[in-house]
């Protein structure tokens, strides 16, 4: 505590006492300046140390006229920067720091005023979204009740319920005076899992309370893998997912299990290829028929699907190209070898024949199928590994088992730099950066929690797809062609 404070500290270091009030002012001065956080342990539950806490906050903590200024950008697109004081006759503004949703009840924000007093059933500006609010039914929280209060002032935390287009981290103010906060800063999140409603009649509610859990806190995310069918649930560890599902199912009646996502691997071809697909079915009547000869070729990484129209002479009518072109994406959707998109290739349409009768678009649409069919699985297809860049933050001690890690979950190291702060003296962490397969990253966070006694953090980042090695392409192969086998064996 005295290293907080010149003059204490040369008491201190000459043997002299510290008064408790010089104590609890340079612990108040150091808090302002963010170099001191107290830590208290307690127990809500068994009402130990509780008492201590409520009486440390109300001696120790700054109160909001005791904060500096704090700086906010004039109107909703940030003109320029304007202070902020807590003072009651400043303008109103006040920035929303969490909602949460209760039944019966709706949606309801908790904010906290900057400057300015607010009444009752005033209209107000929400200058993030641009859009006006009234403020019916002012409240304060206590534990779980709130109670109606006919105005609040500067450094206040109030509630509100039913704001019609009002969510965490918007700035309220008045029209008059627009101003839009810094928002918050939350952390990005570390684990992912799959989420399944237990009972498939409860998917649409599972949605639905996914998405209010996230509105209740940011650092629960959640969107929908479209090429795995997955809903991802992302978070700050596997116990804040675990607690978040338990408060899907208390508050919204959904049970839903946690599961490893599934990978979202890609295709694509590594050598030429050409073939016939040819659709022909006569079945009394009007029959089906579709011929195209076809090219596959593969392109860089990243460059996409090509399709490209050779056909000279009228060989197929124009009206029904379009049909081959149609048939072949979409068989590349399911892909060659294990159900994975094909990507990364181009197909030249150059031969075919149709008959006048018979071929429609849906006849060449079969044929373009059949195509893709017959020559994808000539042209070496292989399978591709979705990437990370991660950028692990870790103390010098722990750096060999970190870097040996990542060696061991195939990462390629990009480099090391040892961190300095801001006036160039080494603060005893290392910077490292590396490239690995989403496949090695799961869980990783928990890993790195418990290798480096949680003083390490991490950000990954979406690099890119490369070829997967054997082993691991012949190990999803067969991954995959087990679940056909399964679903087989269930209808």
């Amino acid at each position: 505590m005295a290293a907080t404070d010149d003059s204490l500290l040369e008491r201190y270091l000459e043997g002299g006492e510290i008064a408790r009030e010089d104590a609890v002012a340079a612990m108040k001065e150091a808090m302002k300046r963010m170099e001191l956080f107290p830590l208290f342990c307690v127990s809500s539950e068994l009402n130990m140390g509780v008492q201590a806490v409520l009486s440390t906050i109300v001696e120790l903590m700054p109160n909001a006229y005791e904060m500096e200024e704090v700086h906010a950008f004039k109107g909703a697109e940030g003109d320029r920067p304007v202070e902020i004081h807590a003072k009651d006759e400043g303008p109103f503004v006040a920035e929303v720091s969490k909602t949460i949703s209760e039944p019966h009840v709706g949606d309801v924000s908790y904010f906290r005023i900057y400057s300015g007093t607010v009444a009752n059933g005033d209209d107000v500006y929400n200058a993030t979204r641009g859009a006006a609010e009234k403020l019916n039914h002012l409240s304060v929280s206590q534990g779980r009740d709130r109670t109606e209060v006919p105005k609040l002032h500067a450094g206040d935390i109030g509630c509100i319920a039913k704001l019609r287009n009002t969510h965490t981290n918007d700035t309220l103010s008045t029209k008059d005076h627009p101003v839009r906060l810094p928002q918050i800063e939350f952390p990005e999140t570390l684990v992912q899992l799959a989420v399944h409603a237990s009972n498939r009649a409860d998917e649409e509610k599972l949605q639905a309370g996914l998405h209010k859990l996230h509105d209740e806190d940011p650092t629960f995310q959640m969107h929908y893998n479209p090429e795995t069918h997955e809903t991802i649930v992302s978070g700050m560890g596997e116990r804040h997912l675990e607690v978040t599902m338990a408060k899907l199912r208390r508050k919204f009646g959904v049970t839903a299990e946690l599961t490893r996502p599934r990978i979202a691997y890609r295709e694509t071809l590594k050598a030429r290829g050409d073939g016939q697909g040819r659709h022909k079915k006569q079945s009394g009547g009007r029959g089906q028929f579709g011929d195209c000869w076809v090219r596959f070729a593969p392109l860089p990484r990243g460059k996409g699907y090509e399709f490209d129209d050779q056909i000279v002479g009228g060989s197929i009518p124009r009206q029904y190209i379009p049909a081959v072109d149609r048939g072949i994406q979409e068989a590349a959707v399911r892909g060659v070898l294990a159900g994975f998109p094909l990507v990364d290739f181009k197909v030249e349409l150059y031969d075919g024949s149709y008959h006048t009768v018979d071929s429609n678009e849906q006849s060449f649409k079969m044929a373009g199928i059949l195509a893709f069919k017959a020559v994808a699985s000539k042209c070496r297809p292989v399978l591709l590994e979705p990437l990370d860049e991660v950028d692990v933050l870790v103390p010098d001690d722990y750096m060999g088992d970190v870097l040996g890690d990542l060696s061991a979950r195939r990462g390629h190291i990009l480099g090391t730099e040892a961190v300095e702060d801001s006036e160039g003296t080494m603060t005893g962490y290392t910077r490292i950066r590396a490239i690995l397969p989403q496949a090695e990253l799961h869980l990783y966070a928990s890993t790195l929690q418990s290798m480096t006694q949680g003083r390490a953090t991490f950000v990954r980042r979406f690099k890119g797809y490369e070829e997967a090695p054997h082993d691991v392409a012949q190990k999803v192969i067969a991954e995959h062609a087990k679940e056909k086998e399964e679903e087989l064996v269930g209808a």
